[in-house]
């Protein structure tokens, strides 16, 4: 199956842009677009889990421990990490290069920090 994305409410929008850009038919919702502002991390989480989607966010501090309690219960398609001082160029390239290379299913349960 191929990779869908869904944008964390802090990912930066620029990088939702630049993607799609690289990769015009890339399925990355933003978190606008799903209504997930407000929403709690496991929330978050579980929005992206049950739409088969890997889940881009920038939060570093809090998103990984309520990965790793979220994978305990439930399936998810995956986390990617994104450090904030990364250039949105760095983070596209990297965001397209994992929908070119793997399927939903290599994600499953796994969390990925930026850049690869």
């Amino acid at each position: 199956m191929k990779i869908r994305f869904q944008a964390d409410a802090d990912l930066n929008r620029h990088i939702i842009n630049a993607v799609l850009r690289l990769e015009p038919a890339m399925d990355f919702q933003s978190a606008q677009n799903a209504n997930l502002l407000g929403l709690t991390d496991p929330q978050v989480l579980k929005y992206a889990a049950d739409r088969q989607r890997i889940l881009v966010s920038h939060d570093q501090r809090t998103m990984p421990k309520h990965f790793a309690e979220f994978i305990n219960h439930h399936r998810s398609y995956g986390v990617v990490i994104v450090p904030k001082r990364l250039s949105v160029l760095d983070v596209s390239e990297n965001i397209v290069l994992i929908y070119e290379v793997l399927t939903a299913e290599d994600w499953i349960n796994r969390i990925a920090f930026l850049p690869l």
